[in-house]
């Protein structure tokens, strides 16, 4: 499971999604079933969290990986090339971003 905090030395990776509503949820199934069944077992891979926005137009997955090579090369494989293909087939348009976290604060 992802953990968001500043002093751990992880690679964020956030994934923002633009979607029609009809395909939807067709995109999160095609994500589960990445996640589920290739991803979480490829070297490196910590947690994911995917998240739909209320209007069902935008989804974003946050997911950590121990290092930025690890994920680089999940994305290399021809299994996830073909996988990338078909979520290019449900979306306007996806954008994966590394991040670093900075801060973090919680209430209180």
């Amino acid at each position: 499971m992802p953990t968001i905090s500043s002093d751990a030395s992880h690679q964020t990776v956030i994934t923002t999604f633009e979607v029609n509503p009809g395909t939807c949820q067709d995109l999160v199934d095609k994500l589960t079933e990445a996640y589920d069944g290739f991803i979480r077992h490829q070297p490196g891979f910590i947690g994911v969290a995917i998240h739909v926005n209320d209007a069902q137009c935008r989804i974003a997955s946050y997911s950590q990986w121990t290092r930025r090579e690890d994920f680089l090369a999940m994305l290399r494989t021809e299994h996830m090339r073909a996988v990338n293909r078909e979520l290019t087939g449900l979306c306007r348009s996806f954008e994966p971003v590394m991040y670093d976290v900075v801060h973090t604060a919680a209430a209180g």
